[in-house]
Order: structure tokens, then sequence, then C-alpha cells
């Protein structure tokens, strides 16, 4: 399950094919430094997402 206090690092560890989710959101700097040390939260905060939309379309593309 993705929640909003993991690392971008964390969520692509448990599925590489959450990159296309992420990208579709507008995060498009999954390779950057900061996926490393900033969660999700803090992301979309930065590239002005809703998270809580953006974990809700996580965890349902990890049931697909």
């Amino acid at each position: 399950m993705i929640t909003k206090d993991m690392t971008i690092q964390s969520i692509l560890m448990q599925n590489e094919n959450l990159a296309g989710v992420l990208m579709a959101s507008g995060m498009h700097c999954l390779g950057c430094a900061m996926a490393h040390s900033e969660n999700l939260e803090q992301a979309c905060a930065v590239h002005g997402i809703d998270a809580d939309d953006l974990v809700e379309k996580l965890n349902a593309a990890m049931g697909e």
C-alpha cells in the first residue's frame, strides 16, 4: 500500500510501473535527487498536486 509519507524512490521500488501514474499526474522529476529524500506529500506540495488523490491513483494501479 502506498502512503503519503513514502519517498518517490520507495514507491518505485514497490512497483516500477507506478512511474507512469506519477508522470501522468505531473510529477516529472522521478530521477531527481529529491526523489530519494522527499516524501510524496512534500513532492505533491511542490508540484501543486493533490496528494490524497495521487495516493488513491497509485494504490488503484497497484491492484491492477
